[in-house]
């Protein structure tokens, strides 16, 4: 009887897991993201296996979009300083996604009940965008310097090189690029923790 309750509490566990919203404690490191919640890993690893992106990159990019926060939205606009007008954009969700593009990638793949607030089907709508961006502009998926520079300005401005106008977006782009590395860096280091089944980790860790 102990053997299967501890098994339930570890089931029990795993559920609410999937239902976490807060941030991670430690949006810096890429181990304590998945560790944490060991749930977004098997999402981003579904992402690669499914779209071929590294799962790193597309952690990188929401970072930077949302902080992790699955509510996240552009900032409130007031006229006059106190009537509120509504929102620069109407991106939201972890991943920012705005309205038009989210609809293309229900459309594209038949994932109608996906939700921009769920972690699993963000990673998917921006695994999907970079492998996109991969075969429209030829960008590596490893890329997320430039991954980041279509993400923001959508395929034709980054054809435009409308980025060129916007010196600040140069620069998030290369803290994008830079956390990304780091994140590749640090999941080396963990990454044969990250692949042990829950079930051995639970006898064994």
């Amino acid at each position: 009887m102990k053997g299967f309750s501890v098994l339930t509490a570890a089931f029990l566990a795993l559920l609410l897991s999937g239902c976490a919203t807060a941030p991670p404690e430690n949006p810096e490191n890429l181990c304590s993201i998945y560790q944490e919640n060991r749930d977004w890993y098997s999402a981003a690893q579904n992402t690669q296996e499914k779209w071929g992106v590294p799962v790193h990159v597309p952690l990188a990019m929401m970072y930077q979009e949302s902080s992790f926060k699955h509510n996240a939205a552009p900032p409130m606009q007031y006229f006059l300083g106190f009537i509120p007008i509504g929102r620069a954009s109407d991106a939201y969700g972890y991943a920012q996604a705005k309205t038009m593009t989210w609809d293309d990638y229900v459309k594209e793949t038949g994932n109608s009940w996906s939700s921009r607030s769920n972690f699993d089907d963000a990673m998917d709508f921006m695994g999907w965008f970079i492998y996109k961006t991969h075969k429209i502009n030829g960008v590596s998926k490893w890329d997320a310097r430039n991954q980041y520079l279509n993400y923001h300005e959508g395929w034709g401005g980054y054809k435009r090189k409308s980025y060129n106008q916007k010196a600040w977006l140069i620069k998030v782009a290369a803290k994008v690029d830079a956390r990304s590395r780091r994140y590749a860096a640090q999941y080396k280091t963990c990454k044969e923790d990250l692949d042990s089944s829950w079930l051995w980790r639970l006898f064994f860790a």
